[in-house]
């Protein structure tokens, strides 16, 4: 019998495919897994419930019976590198707490969410003045639902350029007059909705900038896009400058929410969760990150009347 979280190989047997055809899906995103500890794991009650959704082809199968008898827990969403340490940092206090994570973008975690197949949405779609969210919006990723919005930590997002850079200033007036090569982040993540909103404000057109086109998923890859020379700027977290030794221009302050069903809050993962979050050891070890927030972590901002 396949083990409840199986590796590549035992999810290649599963299917009655080959390993390398494993990792075309994993390359384009149409097999549901994470990464732990640096491998690639597939929850086997995710690979059934995407081979019934394949099949029917008429939305997501959910069992819900099986969803409420796990007692691991499933995320997707956006992406911080804060929110991959405190997911790892929470095992050493309970070995046996799982938070299965997946970047998919603010906007694909709350239509996941949603559809039963998440337990758990990071997002950071916020209007950053007011701090409220779309009610409506939210209403139409997520129909019929009672959630609650977690507030986890404030961060800070910017330009970042190589650290021979001469930039002392950035916009994407700059981008467009200058003609750098921008890096932008995929259609449906939070960090998309900023820079096209930047772009409406400043009134520059997205065929004048330089490699929108060119996206990955995640602000380390921003980063790294820019070390290597394949881009001279993009938008990511001052935590991401500071990791890889990059020059940052502040943009926006911005907050990074936990988004779950009102029922889930109470789940004792959720709690060991936000526990971890507001703990001096996890406080400590990211510390030298700076630009963080934690002031209001935990604070419940809205939930469903």
């Amino acid at each position: 019998m396949p083990a409840e979280n199986m590796s590549t190989k035992e999810v290649a047997e599963y299917l009655g495919i080959n390993e390398k055809q494993v990792y075309a899906l994993i390359k384009a995103k149409s097999i549901p897994c994470t990464r732990v500890t640096g491998k690639w794991v597939f929850p086997k009650r995710l690979i059934d419930r995407w081979i019934t959704t394949s099949a029917l082809k008429e939305g997501p199968v959910i069992d819900e019976s099986a969803r409420s008898a796990s007692e691991d827990l499933y995320a997707a969403g956006s992406n911080d590198p804060v929110l991959d340490i405190v997911i790892n940092h929470m095992k050493n206090g309970d070995p046996g707490t799982h938070i299965f994570s997946s970047v998919t973008g603010s906007t694909e975690g709350l239509r996941l969410l949603g559809t039963g197949l998440t337990d758990i949405a990071w997002c950071h779609l916020a209007d950053p003045v007011t701090g409220e969210y779309d009610l409506k919006m939210l209403e139409n990723l997520a129909p019929h639902k009672k959630i609650a919005i977690v507030h986890l930590f404030q961060r800070e997002l910017g330009f970042l350029l190589h650290p021979d850079s001469k930039e002392k200033n950035m916009s994407f007036s700059i981008i467009a007059d200058k003609e750098l090569r921008f890096v932008n982040r995929q259609a449906g993540s939070g960090t998309r909705v900023v820079t096209d909103k930047i772009l409406a404000e400043e009134k520059i057109s997205r065929e004048s900038i330089d490699g929108y086109i060119t996206e990955v998923n995640t602000h380390l890859e921003v980063g790294l896009m820019i070390i290597s020379g394949e881009s001279n700027t993009g938008i990511a977290t001052s935590a991401i400058a500071k990791i890889l030794g990059l020059k940052f221009i502040p943009l926006i302050k911005e907050n990074f929410d936990m988004v779950v069903l009102q029922e889930t809050f109470f789940r004792d993962e959720v709690q060991h969760f936000i526990e971890t979050l507001n703990s001096d050891s996890f406080r400590k070890m990211v510390s030298h990150l700076g630009n963080y927030d934690f002031s209001r972590s935990g604070k419940i901002i809205f939930s469903t009347p």
